[in-house]
């Protein structure tokens, strides 16, 4: 394979041009990889070679040493340790560390990617020692190419997420920060070569704590940091405000000398900067200072409320600075973007957001400078002032005191409903969202009899005014929903005489496909909001309402057949599951009242699923509306069953889309218990598929806890005819137990408790279902099911869902068995010290408690023959 002509070729126009030389890559490096590696080391350190094909090389070198999923990565490291020799390594990493000097600059990018590859390797394995004093030198004796590159290569290797390469950073860094430092420092004359640098010491701060300890070298750090702020180049102080955040996030307890001396002054100056950029990463700095205070008072509360003593340093650095800081901020929301787009983050915004942290960090004490400016412009003629004053009463929500909130807010509200009239639209959005920061924070302040009727006006009139204010509209009412529901099941609450005409409305903003789409999804979630909120009086709204949306589903599904492009596909999909979503609320509202509708129901979903593409986002929430009618009819759902399985059966055996393959194991787990013993015919079918996705390597382990407690519901469902599956099941649940978590893995633990919370919930329907008539099908598992439990009982890794469902089994597993045959393991004396912690807690929930209390009653009963009552 000559090198360059497919490297040329992965770079054509000619997609199976391209698609082909991709191919002989991969098929090159399976079956020679170190051959591979060296012959794309070659063409990136060719200077004769041309810069596009140097390009390529680099990208198929990072492509070898590159994947998302972490076990991959782990392959693709393998190959390198195990299947290029040593000679081959020197020779690779020695034309890479070459590279760097290239005058081809965009050759060194790809060789600094190439070098952090390998890095990633052997620096955990001790097994490259000379790169980190190569990097050093480089930058403290090469040209500025070099520097350059090399600063760059630095700050590659230690933005890695690569745990292993993380841990044994911190034993370089003294090399890293020699480097670094040295590059960073004004002396440097070369401002790319000093950029480079800044970034690199922002992604090496974490690794040079035990520099940080040391007085003299944390000065010198802060030193060539601050000078950076005022080094007149954008990118360099933006570099170096970011610096100064991540180290305000690490390093908060070492901050106080340098708050009064330098920080503060500097900040300030930064905030007012007329490069953008750089006034938002100063911005944000005092963000990291609110955010790292509020986070302070947490873990010291929570300490002291625990009895322990060792609290960390507090400085109350945003409250003295407040004064200072809040009038800046103030005065940064005026410059408002009028063009800029809802995700857009310019000035306005961060400022914005380092006000609400403010006021959630420094609480009422800010309250009056805001007012004060407030005041002076909400009738300002420039509409910038009108909209910051607006804009800052709303976000001083949270934090004060309600109290000291609440006359403010009365006064105020008026003349926020007022502003949804302004004739700029700017204004009018931020007033409906600072309306739906006082729902959302403050309700208790509306007053119902004063303040309900013109501000549900309001807001309904800027959801039909202009689409740029929909979205803020729509959120102000789904809060006001949430604070006028009053108790469920109530006969009538405070929306019900604005029920129907919310309703009416909301169709009438709906009724068009034609009209914007943003805002005709965010008037179907109030839509939903209103009937998941509505009073009893309100129910024949609700079901009169059911025959609209189903309706309207029903005129969708011939517009199948008038897609010409994508854009109308994604409109047509977006209605689809807004009208789907509408279904699914009146559902869940009107519960077994649906009924008379159901067969109406199930032929229009149905037809959807019949009609929508393969990788059609519809059925999601199409199955989502099926569960919720499944459990409004429970076994009455059945006559809909040989109709619907093929959709769901579909979808279990559809692993490429992972989002639907989970509704429909979750959708099992709904209609085997809506069904009963009526799910029966189902379930061989149901487990082969369960199974299948445990078996795939696609969706198997993501997809196991919640298909374990599948398993717990169709036993519960089917009763003593789970006999037929519980050696199966048993074996899976045994193999899932084996699971362990390792220390630090945090992003696991949701996961490892889920799955420890299915395998329980597992063998809690396996015992209900056979004890009742099969018991003796259980006996062969008993001892695992206490094995599992004694696992439990003694990892610190635990939820209190957890233990209730460990206390639930322990106490079903010894009803099963009141001969006392298993009395041994049950007044073990872990179990009765499990039994114990959980039942004394104080933190644990009364149900909790009382599943606990209930288990040990169960115990008691051991040997006595007595037959206790199942606990739900």
């Amino acid at each position: 394979m000559y090198m360059n002509q497919v490297l040329e070729s992965t770079l054509s126009t000619d997609g199976s041009a391209r698609d082909n030389a991709e191919q002989q890559l991969l098929q090159a490096a399976e079956v020679d990889f170190s051959g591979y590696v060296s012959a794309l080391a070659d063409e990136l350190a060719n200077e004769q070679a041309q810069p596009h094909i140097r390009s390529a090389a680099g990208i198929a070198l990072k492509n070898a040493f590159s994947a998302r999923e972490y076990t991959r990565l782990r392959d693709l490291q393998l190959r390198w340790r195990e299947r290029v020799p040593d000679n081959v390594k020197a020779s690779v990493k020695g034309l890479a560390l070459g590279t760097l000097a290239s005058k081809d600059s965009r050759a060194g990018q790809s060789a600094a990617q190439f070098v952090a590859s390998i890095a990633a390797i052997e620096i955990p394995r001790n097994q490259w020692p000379e790169l980190m004093p190569a990097l050093v030198t480089n930058v403290g004796e090469g040209d500025d190419r070099l520097k350059q590159a090399s600063l760059v290569t630095i700050g590659y290797i230690c933005e890695s997420e690569d745990p292993e390469l993380r841990d044994s950073l911190v034993q370089h860094s003294n090399a890293i920060l020699t480097a670094v430092v040295q590059g960073a420092r004004k002396e440097e004359a070369n401002l790319d070569v000093r950029y480079a640098a800044i970034v690199a010491l922002s992604d090496s701060l974490e690794f040079v704590r035990t520099n940080f300890e040391n007085e003299g070298e944390r000065n010198y750090i802060m030193q060539v940091i601050c000078e950076a702020t005022q080094s007149g180049d954008s990118r360099i102080e933006s570099g170096a405000y970011g610096c100064l955040n991540r180290i305000m996030a690490i390093y908060y307890d070492k901050m106080r000398f340098y708050m009064e001396k330098a920080l503060f002054g500097l900040t300030i100056l930064g905030m007012k900067n007329r490069e953008e950029d750089v006034a938002k990463l100063a911005i944000e700095f005092w963000c990291t200072v609110c955010e790292e205070e509020l986070a302070i008072e947490d873990d010291n509360a929570m300490t002291q409320a625990e009895g322990g003593s060792e609290l960390r340093p507090y400085f109350n650095f945003s409250r003295v600075a407040a004064r200072e800081v809040v009038p800046v901020l103030l005065e940064l929301l005026a410059q408002q973007d009028e063009d800029a787009a809802e995700e857009d983050y310019n000035i306005s915004r961060a400022a914005y957001q380092c006000l609400q942290l403010f006021a959630q960090s420094v609480g009422g004490d800010i309250v009056q400078v805001v007012l004060g400016f407030v005041e002076l412009n909400l009738r300002h003629a420039n509409w910038h002032w009108r909209d910051a004053a607006v804009s800052a009463f709303g976000a001083i929500m949270e934090g004060p005191d309600e109290k000291l909130l609440e006359p403010l807010i009365k006064q105020a509200l008026p003349v926020l409903i007022d502003t949804m009239n302004d004739s700029v639209v700017q204004v009018k959005d931020s007033a409906a969202y600072t309306l739906g920061r006082i729902c959302e924070n403050v309700s208790e302040s509306i007053d119902q009899q004063t303040h309900l009727t013109p501000l549900v006006r309001s807001l309904f009139a800027g959801l039909s005014s202009n689409p740029k204010m929909a979205g803020s509209c729509c959120w102000a009412l789904m809060n006001l929903t949430d604070r006028f529901a009053g108790e469920p099941g109530a006969q009538v609450n405070p929306l019900s005489p604005h029920f129907q005409d919310s309703i009416t409305h909301i169709l009438k903003v709906t009724e068009s496909p034609e009209g914007d789409a943003q805002v005709r999804m965010a008037a179907y979630e109030v839509l939903n909001a209103f009937v998941q909120s509505s009073a009893n009086e309100s129910l024949p709204i609700v079901a009169r309402l059911s025959n609209v949306i189903l309706q309207r589903l029903e005129n969708t599904i011939p517009m199948q057949q008038q897609i010409v492009s994508v854009d109308d596909r994604n409109t047509l999909e977006e209605i689809q599951t807004s009208l789907s979503s509408a279904l699914l609320a009146i559902i869940q509202r009107l519960e077994r009242e649906i009924k008379p509708q159901a067969d109406r129901i199930m032929h229009v979903l149905l037809q959807v699923l019949n009609s929508v593409g393969a990788k059609s986002s519809v059925p999601d929430t199409v199955f989502a509306t099926v569960g919720a009618l499944a459990n409004a009819l429970e076994e009455d759902f059945a006559k809909y069953m040989d109709s619907f399985t093929p959709f769901l059966y579909n979808a279990l055996g559809n692993q490429e889309e992972p989002a639907l393959c989970a509704m429909a194991v979750g959708l099992v787990s709904d209609i085997t218990r809506s069904l009963g013993e009526a799910s029966q015919p189902y379930c061989d079918a149901f487990m082969n598929y369960l199974l299948q996705i445990l078996s795939g390597a696609t969706n198997g382990q993501q997809l196991r806890p919640a298909i374990l407690q599948c398993f717990g519901d169709m036993a519960q469902a089917i009763g003593a005819q789970f006999e037929k599956y519980l050696s199966v099941v048993s074996q899976v649940l045994n193999q899932s137990s084996t699971m362990t978590l390792s220390d630090g893995a945090f992003e696991m633990f949701d996961y490892f408790i889920s799955l420890r919370e299915g395998i329980l919930d597992a063998w809690d329907g396996a015992i209900l279902a056979m004890k009742h008539g099969e018991v003796n099908a259980l006996r062969p598992h008993v001892h695992s099911i206490i094995k599992f439990l004694h696992l439990v009982s003694q990892d610190p890794n635990r939820s209190e869902a957890l233990l209730r469902a460990a206390m639930g089994v322990t106490g079903d597993l010894a009803d099963a068995f009141p001969g006392g045959e298993f009395a041994e393991a049950f007044r073990s004396d872990w179990m009765t010290q499990l039994i114990r912690e959980v039942r004394s807690s104080q933190e644990y929930s009364a149900r909790t408690k009382e599943t606990a209390r209930w288990a040990r009653e169960q115990i008691k009963r051991q040997g006595t023959g007595g037959q206790g009552t199942q606990m739900s």
